[in-house]
């Protein structure tokens, strides 16, 4: 896939360092259903602000309040009763679930976690560290971020373009119409994403190291050192090597559900 294939799809940040307002979700029981990659979700539907919020929405919220969750049934099960603009932030939400089920199942996905897992417990060999699977995993999603931005230079200011014509509080309306139970720390950590944009921190290496070991910490996990710094060259230059692989493993046409605006049968 070229770079004209991804566009047809479609000021270094103030970080923040508030332990809520990292960017990056929370990663406990099951680190392996948490994905990471804001901009590999969205950047195909930047035609659709409300679509893109939709498709960061599982992630925001694992970040800004965990304990709440979205999940295809229940978004499907209410699909049907939204507005038109609550449907199509719906439809993000489905795409974003869809294509993380592609995604870490996909054969080079999990070929380049082991590796990366590998080259982390090279330099962290203490067996009770739990460090290195963790990274094996978020750090290529992390880069895939990067690989799209590198690709095509203007994508992630379109991409916070889009975010910003979304208003959170909608954002967060929706999802206490689909979810199980409700939240009312979701529209300010939009807002906070919003102004961020670390995203533009992912092509830096110290940056990128800086924003991991602020993850490692939130999940009680030690910070990380310089020492993890040529792993990570490394890691880009892996993703640079096979990240068009990785984007076909989501390279499917949008998520049509049942009453979807997109859909003949509606």
């Amino acid at each position: 896939m070229d770079c004209g294939e991804f566009r047809n799809r479609q000021e270094e940040s103030q970080i923040v360092i508030n332990s809520k307002a990292i960017g990056l979700p929370e990663i406990c029981e099951s680190y392996s259903n948490s994905s990471m990659n804001y901009l590999a979700h969205g950047f195909r539907f930047l035609d659709s602000p409300l679509m893109v919020a939709g498709t960061a929405v599982p992630d925001w919220l694992s970040v800004a309040d965990r304990r709440v969750r979205v999940r295809s049934r229940g978004i499907l099960a209410r699909m049907g009763e939204l507005t038109e603009d609550h449907r199509m932030i719906a439809e993000g939400m489905l795409q974003h679930l869809h294509d993380d089920d592609l995604f870490h199942r996909s054969v080079r996905f999990i070929m380049l976690e082991s590796e990366l897992s590998g080259r982390f417990r090279r330099i962290m060999p203490d067996r009770f560290d739990h460090r290195p699977p963790l990274l094996g995993h978020i750090v290529i999603e992390l880069l895939l971020d990067d690989f799209i931005a590198q690709q095509i230079p203007e994508v992630l200011d379109d991409y916070y373009t889009a975010l910003s014509h979304v208003s959170a509080q909608q954002i967060q309306e929706v999802v206490n119409l689909v979810a199980a139970r409700s939240t009312y720390e979701l529209a300010g950590f939009v807002n906070l994403f919003r102004s961020s944009r670390f995203l533009y921190d992912y092509s830096d290496d110290p940056l990128l190291l800086r924003r991991l070991s602020q993850v490692m910490q939130r999940v009680t996990l030690p910070a990380l050192n310089a020492d993890c710094l040529p792993v990570l060259r490394d890691a880009r230059r892996l993703l640079t090597q096979h990240g068009e692989e990785l984007l076909e493993a989501i390279a499917v046409a949008r998520v049509e559900p049942p009453f979807s605006l997109t859909n003949d049968r509606f």
